[in-house]
Formats: C-alpha cells, sequence, structure tokens
C-alpha cells in the first residue's frame, strides 16, 4: 500500500472511529479530540483572558448576566434529564462575566466559560434579549461546536498532506496551484458552511432554552433586527460568511419560536417573564 492509499485509510478510519451522537441535534458529530482534553485547555485560556481584561464584578448588569446564566443551564439540564441524558453536563463548570468593552459580542467557550461584552447590553435592550444571546452562547457548549471545529481543522490539515502527497509527482508552480485550489474549496464548501450550521444549531437550541427559562423566544428575532440595524447592513455574503445572514436568522427564529414554546409547555411554562428593560 503507497503512502497516498495510507492518508486515504487513516482519514476514514478516523471518520469511522471519532463520531457521537449529541442529544440537542440528534446528529452524529465528529470528535477527534475528547472534552476530557479540550476543557481544561479552554478553562486555563479563559481564566488567562479573564486577568487581561477589565471584568464588571459588580453592579446590576452583571448580576443580571449571572442570573440569566445560570437560568439557562438550569433549563438545559432539565431538557436533558427530562429526555433521558442525566449527567451530561458533569464535566462542566459555568461561569458567566461581563467584561468592559465596547466591542457587540458574547462567546462561550467550550465546558460553559462565558464572557459578555459591555458592547452589546444597548442593543440588547432588555432582560428577555439578554437571555436569546445567552442561550445562544450555552448551546455552542452544549452541542460540542468547539470540539467539532477543532477536529474538522485537524481533517483538513490531513487533506492538506493527502493533496500535497497526490501532487508530489508535479512541478511545484502545479502544486502550488492544486494546494491554493483545496484551501480555498475546503474553506467555501466546507468550513465554513460548517460554521454556518453550528450558528444555526445554536440559535434553534438557544430558542428553545430561553423558552423553558422562562424567557419570550418572540423577543430573539426582535433582538436580530435591532443586531441588523446595528451593523448597518455591512456584511459578506452569506456563503463566504460563517454566520448566516441576519435576515436569515430572523426568518429562522421567526419560524421556531411556535416550536420554543411548545417545548417550554412540556416543563409547565406558558407564560413568560416581562422583559425586564435595564
Amino acid at each position: 500500500m503507497n503512502f497516498k492509499n495510507i492518508i486515504i485509510t487513516f482519514g476514514v478510519m478516523i471518520l469511522l472511529l471519532s463520531c457521537k451522537t449529541n442529544p440537542f441535534t440528534g446528529n452524529k458529530t465528529l470528535a477527534l479530540i475528547s472534552n476530557d482534553q479540550l476543557f481544561p485547555t479552554a478553562f486555563a485560556q479563559y481564566d488567562a483572558f479573564l486577568k487581561e481584561h477589565k471584568v464588571v464584578k459588580s453592579g446590576a448588569n452583571a448580576e443580571m448576566i449571572t442570573r440569566v446564566g445560570q437560568r439557562i443551564a438550569t433549563a438545559a439540564e432539565r431538557w436533558l434529564n427530562a429526555n433521558g441524558y442525566q449527567g451530561y453536563l458533569k464535566d462542566y463548570k459555568w461561569e458567566y462575566n461581563l467584561v468592559d468593552d465596547e466591542t457587540v459580542n458574547a462567546w462561550c467557550m467550550p465546558g460553559g466559560k462565558i464572557v459578555f461584552y459591555t458592547g452589546i447590553l444597548p442593543i440588547a435592550e432588555n432582560e428577555t434579549a439578554i437571555a436569546a444571546i445567552m442561550g445562544h452562547e450555552v448551546a455552542h457548549a452544549l452541542a460540542n461546536h468547539g470540539q467539532q471545529r477543532m477536529s474538522t481543522g485537524m481533517l483538513q490539515q490531513l487533506g492538506a498532506v493527502g493533496v500535497g502527497v497526490a501532487t508530489s509527482g508535479k512541478n511545484s508552480e502545479a502544486q502550488e496551484a492544486w494546494m491554493q485550489a483545496y484551501g480555498v474549496g475546503s474553506t467555501v464548501l466546507g468550513t465554513l458552511p460548517f460554521s454556518r450550521s453550528h450558528e444555526t444549531q445554536a440559535d434553534e437550541i438557544g430558542l428553545t432554552l430561553m423558552a423553558i427559562a422562562g424567557y419570550n423566544p418572540e423577543e430573539a428575532p426582535e433582538l436580530w433586527k435591532r443586531m441588523k440595524a446595528n451593523s448597518g447592513g455591512q456584511a459578506p455574503p452569506e456563503f463566504l460568511s460563517t454566520h448566516p445572514s441576519s435576515d436569515t436568522r430572523i426568518s429562522n427564529l421567526q419560524k421556531w419560536t411556535p416550536q420554543a414554546k411548545a417545548e417550554a409547555a412540556k416543563f409547565g411554562i406558558t407564560s413568560f417573564r416581562p422583559l425586564g428593560k435595564y
């Protein structure tokens, strides 16, 4: 067996042996690196980030971020327990911090370490919108999107090695052209759609979580209307972006709102908290 065939065989074996089903999506997902390896690294990076940035440790907004985060995490645990996944969150270490920064963003590390920037608060406008953002970020952690993206990156590197080996008999210019084509193709046709699918999954899961936590999911598309207005419509074409377009997200969230309410009703949630403007 030549080296090229060994690489192909090895890649197939990796795909067959490194997939597992996620309870929130029902899909088999790549897991080339385990959470036992990933979480400690993520926690250390999170701690390092906090040391280098101005964390808002007190006040109504910091308290709100923690309160909403805890409610969303509790909603996730309720859903998991009700669907036969007791203990799924045993290695998660939830933490919620507000960072004084004008960046309009929030993010979640694998394992449940979350940051909100103060810059996103004026656009959110109310606690229910914060719950929509929090649900989305928590959903990334629950669906192991960080693990999948790292796994995809590893496969992309393996593919590059394969292209390099397959074109090794060509002249250097031809080989470079093939490598560039692989880089563009694997990104536009592979990693970018993969990333967009993660964002879409997180939107849908997060909508359900916020509803189970007692927050009205009807506010989520309203939030994204404000996010779109804030961006001034400046965004790359959707197929070149890691995120779905704002219009796509708004449409999806409006479509999913009834099912999020129906899921919340299974947990006895039939009315929702006021928006809670701040």
